[in-house]
């Protein structure tokens, strides 16, 4: 029993066994023996949950605005893959990040500023496409990619609400001229509607008094 170890693996999770330094087998879910004697060791884990990375990327947009983009990937080791996502990459998030990063540098500065905002779901799409193309041959699927914040620079982004601000100044200035002009048109029609129908009762009664007097 000695030369005999046990381990348990849990759920959504596997253990990779190998032999004097070789790969052997692939330890699923729950009580599993490791003989020692025969060389077996655990090399190390693998979750196969759905995983996320949060990443912070400073790029330049096409009117030479910095912006920090914060992308969020969710991934997910593939179950038929499971040796290559252990052998063939060292740090899979370091090389998520790493891809995540040049997509980001090399969408972002084609699109200015303003229309940023309004690409978020394509850049994430081109992420998305990027990190699949990349990362399957390490038995990685790439779950779901969302830009979950942009942010330009501290002074441009004042400058921005500055900007907005004076935007609704005008709007505010605007609608109160057009409030003022209304105004004015509907006293103008109203005095003119009270002299033609005091226009009117005059005509009656010079009528009516030539008439009287005719009489």
């Amino acid at each position: 029993m000695g030369n005999v170890l046990c381990t348990c693996v849990d759920q959504s999770s596997v253990q990779v066994i190998e032999q004097f330094g070789k790969y052997k087998r692939m330890a699923q879910p729950g009580f599993n023996c490791v003989c020692c004697c025969l060389g077996e060791a655990v090399a190390g884990g693998m979750s196969l949950r759905i995983q996320q990375i949060d990443c912070r990327c400073e790029t330049k947009t096409k009117d030479n605005v910095f912006v920090d983009i914060k992308v969020t990937v969710q991934y997910q080791i593939e179950r038929e893959h499971l040796y290559d996502a252990f052998y063939k990459l060292t740090d899979s998030r370091a090389q998520i990040m790493s891809y995540v990063f040049d997509e980001v540098r090399a969408q972002v500065p084609k699109i200015p500023l303003d229309e940023v905002f309004l690409a978020k779901e394509e850049i994430a799409l081109a992420i998305k496409a990027e990190l699949t193309k990349s990362m399957s041959g390490f038995g990685y699927a790439i779950i779901q990619t969302l830009i979950t914040d942009i942010e330009p620079a501290a002074k441009v982004k004042a400058a921005m609400n500055e900007i907005n601000a004076a935007q609704r100044l005008r709007l505010a200035a605007y609608e109160h001229s057009e409030g003022e002009k209304i105004r004015v048109v509907k006293a103008a029609e109203a005095d003119a509607e009270a002299k033609y129908l005091a226009g009117q009762v005059r005509a009656v009664m010079i009528g009516w008094c030539i008439k009287r007097t005719r009489e």
